[in-house]
């Protein structure tokens, strides 16, 4: 049932890694953290220093720095490239076609952006997933209640606390959710920041293709054919428009 509760039973300060039967469809989604993911020294509290006297009551128990990480262990450092490759890749970057005004490309992302939040929408509502709600947001009404970022951290959040059985997901890609949902994240801050740089034109039938994608494996066959076809006019439109750049100049 979609709507159980995992609740923690530890009394530490971080969330316990929940626990669950070896039948549970999202069993492998994550690795379960061990002591180490949280920066902790499992062999707890450390001896005291060698030569000093007990004779205070209490030991101090060592604390590794805060500010000491895995590369202040044993490390490595590969070997410099050669000056002249260096330069090579330090000149100037190759020129990338963008022929889409920026209103264009605009009205494009958007266009991607709200299907998106659509498709989380209709997703959410099929299988009466939960939605937290605080006193900051007002209840989910339409898709448009929360932008696509927030979509994409709730259905994240499902994800991670083993709230989506893999078996709704396009052939069960349950470890693969997470990283097509992020792969998808731009599109909102590309949508709405109108100040930001054009972006050439192979970057925005990235950024479309990565909803097609979001849209695969929620399995909505509607939004994918949606955004299929808003690719091919997108596409086909630079051709059209490099086409008759290219004739100018002839």
């Amino acid at each position: 049932m979609y709507g159980t509760s995992y609740n923690s039973t530890s009394s530490q300060s971080w969330d316990a890694p929940d626990r669950y039967s070896p039948s549970d469809s999202v069993d492998d989604i994550i690795a379960s953290p061990g002591l180490s993911d949280y920066g902790l020294d499992s062999s707890g509290a450390g001896a005291a220093p060698a030569g000093k006297s007990k004779s205070s009551g209490k030991s101090r128990p060592q604390r590794r720095p805060s500010n000491r990480d895995e590369f202040d262990g044993p490390h490595q450092f590969l070997a410099r490239p050669p000056p002249d490759y260096v330069a090579m890749q330090e000149r100037e970057l190759p020129h990338l076609p963008t022929n889409l005004l920026v209103q264009e490309q605009d009205s494009v992302l958007t266009q991607v952006n709200d299907r998106l939040s659509q498709c989380a929408f209709d997703f959410v509502a099929k299988y009466q997933f939960p939605i937290p709600l605080t006193q900051d947001m007002r209840p989910v009404e339409r898709p448009h209640d929360r932008e696509w970022t927030e979509w994409v951290y709730l259905l994240k959040r499902l994800a991670t606390k083993r709230r989506i059985p893999a078996r709704v997901l396009y052939n069960g890609q349950i470890k693969q959710f997470v990283t097509i949902l992020e792969n998808s994240l731009e599109m909102r801050h590309a949508a709405k920041h109108q100040s930001r740089p054009l972006k050439d034109d192979r970057n925005i039938l990235q950024l479309i293709s990565a909803g097609i994608q979001v849209a695969k494996i929620l399995k909505d066959a509607a939004a994918m054919d949606y955004l299929d076809r808003l690719y091919v006019s997108t596409e086909q439109q630079i051709q059209e428009r490099s086409a008759a750049a290219s004739a100018r100049f002839r």
